[in-house]
């Protein structure tokens, strides 16, 4: 837990921590129970005083409920244990509110940037230039340590995200390609992650002036729906800054009143 224990930012923390709690008291409560019928063992899922096979949709449903408290249950207790050990007083009770957030593509249309549209993005889809064997992770290559170190970071947070995958914005004749999408399930919504590894060219700067122009024209927000980073070869990617700039854009969209953009 090399980044997630030093690393979370608070804001962050206190919305997963919330998130874990309204998703187990929504969950029903279910337990698999064994039984063996001439010698045959099968397990069945009990829900209130009745039992369901996993063949059956209610049993699988009922099935991967169980699987999600597990899961849900654990990753609560590390949550908490972090919290408790960095913070005295308990985190702020809230209900985790689902942002809609919607962009313009290149068909004229506009598409919510939720779970679906994350799902219908291809992971590494730039084929546009070759990458080094040098910086890989998870079978993903990288074009830089700091790519590679951001892919890290999002992995340890939970957060799940698509590396270079093909986005089509409205006016523009050609697919993008931004560094990083992530999903951020306690909101249902997603993020845009560009990074900046060469500042000190002036073709790197005129590029990020054209990309912000590119994102405000597909309607939408910067440093909310999509924020940037930067790093030299003088002034390497410091992790503390990634979770920095995470923490404000879930922060500001918690807080920010424009946050939803209802279709």
């Amino acid at each position: 837990m090399e980044y997630l224990d030093k690393y979370i930012p608070r804001e962050y923390l206190a919305l997963k921590i919330n998130y874990c709690r309204k998703r187990l008291a929504e969950l029903p409560e279910t337990h698999l129970a064994k039984h063996t019928v001439r010698g045959i063992q099968t397990v069945k899922v009990k829900s209130g005083a009745h039992r369901f096979n996993l063949s059956s949709a209610t049993g699988k449903a009922l099935y991967d409920a169980a699987i999600e408290r597990v899961e849900l249950e654990r990753d609560l207790a590390v949550y908490e244990a972090i919290w408790d050990r960095y913070y005295v007083l308990p985190p702020q009770q809230f209900v985790p509110p689902k942002i809609v957030r919607t962009l313009r593509t290149g068909s004229g249309g506009n598409v919510v940037m939720d779970k679906q549209f994350f799902d219908s993005l291809k992971n590494d889809a730039n084929t546009k230039y070759p990458k080094p064997d040098l910086y890989s992770f998870n079978g993903i290559k990288y074009k830089s340590a700091a790519e590679r170190e951001i892919a890290m970071f999002y992995t340890e947070m939970g957060i799940p995200f698509k590396y270079e995958p093909e986005v089509l914005l409205a006016g523009m004749n050609r697919p993008q390609y931004p560094d990083f999408v992530f999903y951020v399930k306690e909101l249902d919504t997603c993020k845009i992650h560009e990074h900046y590894g060469l500042m000190s060219l002036s073709s790197y700067i005129r590029d990020l002036k054209i990309k912000c122009g590119t994102y405000t024209d597909a309607g939408l927000l910067l440093d909310q729906d999509v924020f940037f980073t930067y790093s030299t070869e003088d002034q390497p990617l410091d992790i503390r800054y990634i979770a920095a700039k995470l923490n404000a854009v879930i922060y500001g969209t918690l807080i920010s009143g424009s946050g939803d953009n209802p279709v």
